[in-house]
């Protein structure tokens, strides 16, 4: 037996044919012509009805097994054509559940996004707060330098004239004062 595919695709051209502008205009040349032929009695009119109706029966017949198998085909493939549909609404509902998962995964992102950024402008603070505590220590540390300096420097003058003040005077002579 032929690869029905093959049959189909045959059903299909003879049904497409016969359904066409063609098609009608060689049958209407035939059944003029059947009737030119009677009339100008090369045929005789019932034998050309008789073969005529025989013809016109037997078309008719094959062109309602090929409708049928056109019908047949066009259902089978209509079935296969669902099921794509069933398939793809399916993974069209497995995408839609993606999305919303992504969508939720954004949102999480989003709101991440917006604790990081006030994580780091709360730290970017933090550090601009302690980068001012630091300046203003070295500050104190400078100033507490150089009070200490001055503490010192007037520490050393005062030992200085402290020193001036009790130390021994010496004769000028060079003679001890025993003398």
């Amino acid at each position: 037996m032929k690869d029905p595919y093959n049959i189909w695709r045959t059903a299909i051209s003879v049904t497409r044919w016969i359904g066409s502008p063609a098609s009608l205009a060689v049958h209407t040349g035939i059944f003029v012509g059947c009737y030119l032929l009677a009339a100008a009695g090369y045929v005789d009119f019932n034998e050309m009805q008789l073969i005529l109706l025989s013809m016109v029966s037997l078309e008719a017949i094959y062109l309602a097994i090929f409708i049928q198998m056109t019908i047949n085909y066009t259902t089978h493939e209509l079935a296969e054509v669902s099921e794509d549909i069933e398939a793809m609404q399916e993974d069209i509902g497995e995408i839609q559940e993606d999305v919303g998962e992504l969508q939720e995964d954004v949102e999480e992102i989003s709101e991440d996004v917006v604790g990081i950024s006030e994580d780091v402008e709360e730290t970017m603070e933090d550090e601009v707060e302690e980068e001012q505590r630091k300046t203003e220590q070295r500050k104190t540390l400078g100033d507490i330098q150089t009070d200490l300096k001055r503490l010192m420097q007037d520490i050393s003058k005062l030992q200085q004239s402290a020193g001036k003040e009790s130390a021994p005077t010496k004769p000028a002579n060079g003679s001890s004062a025993s003398q």
